[in-house]
C-alpha cells in the first residue's frame, strides 16, 4: 500500500513560533514511517515558506521555497526547482501551528481553497475560538457559564473604576497568556491595556474567576468524539504562562499540571460532558483542548478553546490523550484518518 503524503506545516509568524516548532519536532517523532511520507514545509517569522527535511535545528537554512498552490487541480505544493516551481500533490496536510495566521482560520482559508484535507478545525469554527469575546458569546448561548468580561479596542477609553478587582487583562485573540496580565488596582489597568495591545487591536478586560483550572482533550467530528483524561493545574502563585518559561521543558516556576486532575468522579464527569458542549457549540471538528474552571459549587466553566493544542514535549493535549490510552502515534493516526473521512471543505 503506498504511503500518505502527509504535508507538516509549522512554525508561522505569530509569538507562538517557537512552539509550534517544538510541536513539529513531536510530530517528527511520533509520525508512523510506515504508513506516511512527511513534506515538512517550515513557515519562517518573516513568513517565508520552505520545504525542508524536517524541523531541525537548521530548518530554516536549507529549505527550498515552496508554498500551497490555491489551484485546486494541483492539490498541493509548487517547490522552487532551479528557478521554476514544480507540483508535489498532498494527500492530507497537519497544520501544526499555534496563534494567529495559524489556527485562527487563515491557514485553514487556505487549505480549503487549496482543496486538501487537513486536521483540525475549519475556517468559521477556528476564527470563533480564536476571539474568546464571541467564543463566550456562542458557548452562553448553550448553557455553559463563562465569565463576566468587557470587550473592546485598546484606543477606546475605559472606565477603570467600573471594575471589580482583580481583573485579567488579555489580547482578544491570542494565546499561550501572551499579553496577558492581573491587574489588582484602578492605576494599573491602562499599562495592562497598552501590554494586550502589544499582541491584538481587540481586547478583553473579565472578572478573575475564583476556582481549579482544568482541562480536557478532545478528538473527533460529531457525535463520534474521544475525551482525554482532564488535567488540572496547580499554581503556587500568579498564573499559567507554562510557553514563556526559559525553560519549558524542565517545568514551570509557579505551576505543576496533574493528569489526571485530582477531582471527585463526578467533578471529572461534569468536566467531561462540558468540554463535549463547548466543542459541539463552536462547531469544532478534528481536536482542541477545552480549558475551563472548576468552581467551588462544581459548575465547569469556560476558560477558552485552543483549536490546534500544543504538541511539545512538555504540552497538555497528549498527556491527556495518553492518560486516556492513546498514545501519540495512535492520536496522529486519528487525527489523519478524521482529516481524509470528514465532509469535504
Amino acid at each position: 500500500m503506498a504511503k500518505l503524503k502527509v504535508g507538516v506545516v509549522f512554525g508561522g509568524i505569530s509569538e507562538e513560533h517557537p512552539v509550534s516548532v517544538k510541536s513539529a519536532r513531536e510530530v517528527a517523532k511520533n509520525l508512523d514511517p510506515e504508513k506516511y511520507e512527511p513534506y515538512w514545509v517550515g513557515i519562517t517569522k518573516d513568513g517565508a515558506w520552505k520545504l525542508c527535511d524536517g524541523p531541525g535545528e537548521a530548518w530554516e537554512d536549507s529549505g527550498r521555497p515552496a508554498m500551497l498552490s490555491p489551484d485546486r487541480s494541483v492539490r498541493g505544493l509548487l517547490v522552487e526547482e532551479q528557478g521554476e516551481y514544480e507540483p508535489v500533490r498532498l494527500d492530507v496536510v497537519l497544520p501544526v501551528l499555534h496563534g494567529k495566521l495559524g489556527e485562527d482560520g487563515a491557514m485553514q482559508g487556505l487549505l480549503e481553497l487549496s482543496g486538501i484535507p487537513y486536521a483540525g478545525c475549519d475556517v468559521q469554527s477556528s476564527a470563533l475560538c480564536m476571539d474568546k469575546s464571541l467564543a463566550y458569546l456562542v458557548v452562553g448561548s448553550a448553557g455553559v457559564a463563562t465569565p463576566s468580561f468587557w470587550a473592546g479596542t485598546a484606543d477606546e477609553d475605559v472606565d477603570a473604576s467600573k471594575f471589580s478587582y482583580p481583573v485579567f487583562v488579555k489580547p482578544a485573540r491570542s494565546g499561550s497568556s501572551f499579553g496577558v496580565t492581573k491587574v489588582s488596582r484602578e492605576e494599573d489597568l491602562p499599562g495592562a491595556i497598552a501590554e494586550a495591545a502589544r499582541f491584538d487591536s481587540k481586547l478583553l478586560i473579565e472578572e478573575a474567576v475564583e476556582g481549579s483550572e482544568v482541562g480536557c482533550a478532545v478528538l473527533g467530528n460529531g457525535a463520534d468524539l474521544i475525551v482525554g483524561e482532564p488535567d488540572q493545574i496547580r499554581l503556587s502563585h500568579g498564573f499559567f504562562k507554562i510557553h514563556q518559561e526559559e525553560n519549558p521543558e524542565s517545568g514551570s516556576e509557579n505551576s505543576t499540571i496533574l493528569v489526571p486532575a485530582d477531582i471527585p468522579a463526578e467533578s471529572r464527569a461534569r468536566v467531561q460532558a462540558t468540554a463535549r458542549t463547548v466543542y459541539r457549540a463552536l462547531g469544532c471538528q478534528g481536536l482542541a483542548r477545552v480549558d475551563l474552571f472548576l468552581l467551588e459549587d462544581g459548575t465547569a466553566m469556560l476558560n477558552e478553546v485552543n483549536t490546534f493544542p500544543g504538541l511539545t514535549s512538555y504540552s497538555r493535549y497528549p498527556r491527556m490523550m495518553a492518560a486516556a490510552g492513546l498514545s501519540f502515534s495512535e492520536m496522529l493516526d486519528r487525527m489523519v484518518s478524521l482529516a481524509l473521512a470528514g465532509t469535504p471543505r
